[in-house]
């Protein structure tokens, strides 16, 4: 996992990012286009982490931080490079970043039938949370 390089997103890396997402992201979101993620990083140039392992795309994860909570989307990882630590070295990045920001507790948003998600999700520490359900409304047309 040495060859492994963490970094946060620039403007020139949406368009990869949005493609990368296409082939290892489970699910799509709202958010998921070229003016969503131009507006995370220009909101928040470092809450996009990437994860290249020569050269390539192997891993992505949003690290937000409103200044109250930390919240953790887009975690994927490439089918070639899972199982190999990309994962967990997302993880512990986002998570020096939240604490470094004066986070206290991550969470993450993760879809119920994607049971390889739990997995990586549990082996990095984090559990469901079964009192609270996401509500949700569209805002804008």
């Amino acid at each position: 996992m040495n060859d492994l390089a963490i970094r946060a997103a620039a403007p020139e890396d949406l368009d990869t990012v949005l493609a990368f997402w296409k082939d290892a992201a489970e699910g799509t979101s709202i958010s998921d286009d070229r003016d969503g993620v131009a507006r995370l990083l220009d909101r928040d140039p470092e809450s996009l982490l990437l994860a290249e392992r020569g050269g390539e795309l192997a891993g992505t994860v949003i690290a937000g931080f409103d200044g109250w909570r930390c919240h953790l989307y887009r975690l994927a990882v490439h089918p070639d490079h899972r199982r190999q630590g990309v994962a967990s070295a997302l993880l512990r990045a986002a998570e020096e970043r939240f604490t470094a920001l004066g986070g206290r507790r991550g969470d993450a948003m993760v879809l119920d039938h994607n049971a390889l998600a739990h997995h990586a999700w549990r082996a990095a520490g984090y559990a469901p949370q079964p009192e609270w359900s996401r509500w949700v409304k569209p805002l804008g047309s």
